[in-house]
């Protein structure tokens, strides 16, 4: 396929060169003004693409109540009973009237109206959200509905020309152009799932939910969020790419939800250090450092130190990057994996089984533990990335736990000696114990030793 930005070259060139003939007529004192045709051509302009692309985008208010109930009198105060959020979407399925947009654009709402770029406004259904990537897919009446061509975001490059259209301000079907900042951009913390296509395309509150699209009209994008530090936009947006939206529209529009798999493996960036140390180029790749019991991992036989090269025979950038592509992966599905092992290559596959269990309760575990709740979360520090911890969410105050000294927010290390990781280790430690439970966990920085009677 022929890259966007050498297609746009010679229509680019002529417009400079309108420029240029404008600049040295306005140095006489004549009323200058662009000429209509250059070269016995029309001037470049992205009104007919606009054109196209504008009636598949949508303008999106969403109802919800007012975070802070309004006293008895809040008439004679005027205070405001429900919220009005202002955001942007992208008709997907002009055949079923499916929308996608933002997760934050339509939360808590209690109605969500869509507004076409013909002004019909029609009342939108909620069919499910994926709060990892912040999507959520909305439907509404099939009637006269434009959709998108979709681009192969893969083949997206840093330097093409995009384009992005939402209700910027409440201002609808606002255009704004740019171009492809960067790719694959994650660490951000918008998201539990990124991979953002980032541009300078102004985005500005509002754009949420909109398209970014390139100068074909082609969706590459959802736009999704900004940079604003301060509070204040530094031509930094982020937009989810279309590869991504695809996964996670035909999981909603077919269970309400996405139904991940889960891989049960620890990762680290391959850097440059490991690079030499695993002989192998510098370059994308990501080292496992830990392997879950019973997980889809181990039952493919995937070991610590494995290093992953490739994904269903594309290749990895980093830890995020595996990270993400096994996201899209459902649960019951396969996936291969090619690999380096004591400095031969391998192929594993796996298949993609349930998450484990996410909490539980501390009295199912052992009476010692009674009111106290254990969550399993993941983390990211010293540069592993999907890892878990093992964390007290909850202590009831006065409880059996709360007066041995458990807190909330308490990490588990280890149970008579044995380190915790994981709601298994959780259960395998608790279960055997005896009359007594002798507890390390971190608490603000700091190691604390509890023995739990």
């Amino acid at each position: 396929m022929t890259p966007i930005s050498t297609r746009c070259a010679s229509p680019f060139r002529r417009l400079l060169l309108a420029i240029a003939l404008v600049t040295l007529v306005g140095g006489h004192g004549a009323h200058a003004a662009l000429p209509p045709l250059v070269d016995g051509e029309p001037l470049p302009s992205l009104a007919p693409m606009v054109e196209k692309a504008v009636p598949a985008v949508v303008n999106i208010r969403a109802v919800a109540a007012a975070e802070v109930p309004p006293p008895a009198d809040a008439r004679a105060f005027q205070l405001p009973s429900e919220t009005e959020n202002l955001g942007s979407g992208v008709i997907i399925d002009a055949s079923v009237g499916h929308v996608v947009t933002n997760r934050h654009v339509i939360d808590g709402a209690r109605a969500i109206q869509v507004i076409l770029a013909d002004g019909r406004k029609q009342e939108g259904t909620l069919i499910g959200t994926d709060p990892a990537t912040d999507l959520a897919v909305i439907q509404i009446p099939a009637e006269q509905l434009s959709g998108l061509p979709m681009f192969d975001s893969d083949k997206l490059r840093v330097g093409d020309f995009v384009v992005a259209i939402g209700n910027a301000f409440g201002l609808e079907h606002t255009v704004t152009s740019g171009i492809v900042s960067g790719l694959g951009r994650s660490g951000l913390g918008y998201d539990s799932v990124e991979d953002f296509i980032q541009t300078d395309a102004s985005v500005n509150p509002g754009n949420s939910g909109g398209a970014l699209v390139n100068l074909r009209g082609e969706l590459v994008g959802i736009n999704t969020a900004i940079l604003a530090p301060g509070g204040n936009a530094s031509g930094v947006s982020f937009a989810i790419p279309i590869k991504l939206v695809r996964a996670v529209v035909e999981q909603i529009v077919e269970h309400g939800e996405v139904r991940r798999g889960e891989l049960g493996a620890q990762l680290q960036d391959l850097t440059r250090e490991l690079a030499t140390a695993y002989r192998v180029a510098p370059g994308g790749g990501a080292v496992v450092t830990r392997v879950s019991p019973r997980s889809a991992a181990e039952r493919a036989g995937l070991q610590a130190g494995d290093l992953v090269l490739e994904i269903n025979g594309q290749p990895v950038r980093d830890a995020n990057d595996l990270r993400n592509q096994i996201g899209l992966v459902r649960v019951g599905d396969s996936l291969e994996l090619g690999l380096v092992r004591h400095g031969n290559p391998l192929n594993v596959r796996v298949r993609m089984r349930e998450p484990q269990l996410l909490s539980i309760d501390g009295e199912r575990l052992n009476k010692l533990l009674d009111g106290a709740r254990f969550g399993e979360v993941e983390i990211e520090r010293r540069g592993f990335r999907g890892g878990k911890q093992v964390e007290l969410v909850a202590v009831e105050t006065g409880s059996r736990a709360f007066r041995s000294g458990l807190r909330e927010g308490d990490v588990l290390d280890t149970i008579e000696r044995q380190g915790i990781d994981s709601l298994a280790d959780l259960v395998k430690a608790t279960t055997r114990a005896g009359e007594q439970l002798r507890v390390r966990v971190r608490r603000g920085g700091e190691q604390t030793v509890l023995t739990l009677r």
